[in-house]
């Protein structure tokens, strides 16, 4: 038998969840997302991906701005939803939304909680250093990402894993995940765990003023930080090209030699390593202002940068 789920979503990362329930044969009886903002040169309003996604699905779309007004608390209840499932909304459910499903709102948390609760749990986990992540199931209470975990899935970490390639393992993890989670708890066999105490960090939003690189620090490091910040916002460096220095991203890395005596920011060979506060990194991709991202062999064919210059 089917549930009456409300659906509440933003980002790409929770396409694959919505798409898993409706496959699973659920009745997704709305779709709350983030309404439509400006995006692009022309600014024009652009709708989010869950949006689309359910526009292809012929699922109703709900975008308030806010959840506190009393009448958009009413018009949530009226759907009559056995339960809500949210991955990535954008906005704080408050109490009487969370109790209104007969069956609770449910979260697609992409840790393992009660490591990294909050709005970056991918990318901190990366420029942590961590070695392993996952996707969490839990159901909401009134806390930032407190809630008793209902499924847990681990996934490793690979050394040169970049965001944009976790959060494609694990939005794909999240969506198998919930119809488990959802099938047990028709069942009547989903059991809840609080967290524990011991273990709690916190993600925070990622600021664009963080995302500099700076090659004083050591080697993995500068590496984590790069790759934790790939794509978006992409951390980046200024090179310099026929004597004008330009702001570039830097969207992939690996460890390079161990022992290096070079001053931080210096290019130690053709392939563009660069000598950090201990040991080196090389670039593998990157990318120039107005220009498309591309591999390191590309860049250094259309752009020269020799071994002894500066990065900043």
């Amino acid at each position: 038998m089917s549930l009456r789920i409300i659906f509440m979503g933003t980002p790409e990362f929770s396409v694959p969840a919505l798409l898993a329930l409706v496959a699973a044969g659920h009745d997704i009886v709305a779709c709350y997302t983030q309404p439509p903002r400006p995006a692009g040169r022309g600014m024009e309003l652009r709708k989010s991906a869950v949006h689309l996604a359910a526009e292809d699905n012929a699922i109703p779309v709900l975008h308030p701005s806010s959840l506190r007004d009393k009448v958009e608390q009413e018009r949530f209840s009226g759907l009559d939803a056995d339960l809500a499932v949210v991955v990535a909304y954008g906005l704080i459910l408050p109490l009487p939304v969370l109790m209104a499903p007969r069956l609770g709102c449910f979260n697609i948390h992409a840790s393992l909680l009660p490591r990294w609760r909050g709005a970056a749990p991918i990318q901190r986990a990366i420029m942590a250093g961590d070695t392993e992540t996952g996707i969490t199931i839990m159901k909401m209470d009134e806390g930032l990402d407190t809630g008793d975990m209902a499924l847990r899935h681990a996934l490793p970490i690979a050394p040169d894993m970049t965001a944009s390639e976790l959060h494609d393992a694990l939005s794909d993890i999240g969506g198998t995940l919930i119809v488990q989670a959802v099938a047990a708890l028709q069942a009547g066999t989903l059991t809840l765990a609080p967290q524990p105490d011991v273990g709690v960090t916190y993600a925070a939003k990622i600021d664009k003023a963080e995302s500099r690189i700076d090659w004083t620090q050591p080697a993995d490091t500068v590496h984590n930080h790069i790759r934790g910040l790939s794509p978006f916002p992409g951390a980046w460096c200024e090179m310099e090209f026929q004597g004008r220095r330009e702001r570039v991203k830097v969207l992939g890395s690996t460890l390079g030699s161990a022992v290096i005596a070079a001053t931080p920011g210096t290019v130690i060979d053709e392939k563009l390593s660069i000598a950090c506060g201990s040991g080196s990194v090389r670039i593998l991709r990157l990318q120039r202002a107005g220009k498309q991202p591309a591999n390191v062999d590309a860049f250094l064919a259309g752009n020269r940068v020799d071994a002894g210059s500066v990065i900043h």
